[in-house]
């Protein structure tokens, strides 16, 4: 028997394409369903560096709860803001074909400073990874707390005296807004599943299981679990300098990783790249190489609040 499938979805225009985006999957493989507006902690404080919030699960909660009550029955997230760590009785349903994982920086005026590694700025994030990969290249820098939604964000860039504020690609070019005075970071290692979007279930609701899995993408999902087990191994965390990112070429799999301390002055690094059929708890073990290498002292630093 079919039935009308809810789909919880923050307020802001970037989550709201995303639930749409996941209602029009649905409607390709013959699901009808209609979209459920939940107000998250993340939306309604906009003053609080997220790093104080204690940021794990702070988008994600007020769906978790709404779904575990049964208000909805799927949940759309940005993967990088979900848990490493799934609330008992929500598992994943489908992780979506992944976009551009790439960091791009929103500037004013234009980006010569960039090219002087000993130049002063001023640079907004409110990513604690973003400010630590920042200051590890541009040490003499000064980054400012940056938050709200991405049209938010934007405006606060225009109105600021910033040189330019930090963004995840994929959320700008989802809904049009990529600036034109824009640079993709290539030398930043993004957040853990940045630029995939994933769809949460009630354990035990088979009928939406099934529905999404029409259009889960294996290798999207394989790449983020790796990701997402070198972040579990080493903090668990998303609110942590931790950065990964896996892909699938010929039948390989490369990974980079890194982990720096707070202030971006300590970073230790690891590659791999492995046979597919390999690939078999890969991120766990990179994390243990890393921790075994020196990355615990950086670890032990960072759960010391940078200390």
């Amino acid at each position: 028997m079919k039935k009308l499938i809810r789909i919880g979805t923050r307020e802001s225009q970037l989550a709201v394409w995303q639930a749409t985006h996941v209602q029009k999957l649905l409607a390709i493989n013959g699901f009808e369903s209609e979209l459920v507006y939940i107000k998250s902690e993340g939306d309604i404080d906009l003053q609080t560096p997220l790093y104080e919030m204690g940021v794990q699960g702070i988008f994600t909660r007020s769906l978790d709860i709404a779904l575990l009550s049964d208000k909805i029955d799927i949940a759309v997230h940005s993967m990088k803001d979900v848990p490493t760590q799934l609330p008992k009785g929500i598992v994943q349903s489908a992780v979506l074909k992944r976009a551009s994982y790439k960091d791009l920086f929103v500037y004013k005026g234009n980006t010569n400073f960039l090219d002087d590694l000993k130049s002063t700025a001023v640079i907004a994030t409110s990513s604690i990874r973003r400010k630590a990969q920042w200051l590890h290249r541009y040490p003499n820098h000064l980054l400012e707390n940056l938050r709200g939604n991405v049209n938010t964000r934007l405006k606060k860039v225009e109105e600021s005296n910033w040189n330019g504020a930090i963004f995840a690609a994929a959320g700008l070019e989802r809904i049009d807004l990529r600036p034109e005075h824009s640079i993709e970071l290539d030398w930043m290692l993004p957040a853990p599943a940045q630029g995939a979007i994933t769809v949460v279930c009630r354990e035990g609701d088979d009928y939406a299981l099934s529905a999404c899995q029409h259009f889960n993408d294996n290798d999207t999902a394989t790449c983020t679990k790796i990701e997402r087990d070198f972040l579990r191994a080493l903090l668990g965390g998303c609110s942590t300098p931790i950065s990964a990112l896996a892909e699938i070429k010929n039948n390989e799999l490369i990974f980079k990783g890194n982990i720096l301390s707070i202030d971006g002055k300590d970073k230790l690094a690891i590659e791999k790249t492995i046979s597919i059929k390999d690939i078999d708890g890969l991120g766990t073990k990179a994390a243990n190489e890393l921790l075994i290498n020196g990355g615990q002292k950086i670890a032990d630093s960072i759960r010391n609040g940078g200390k």
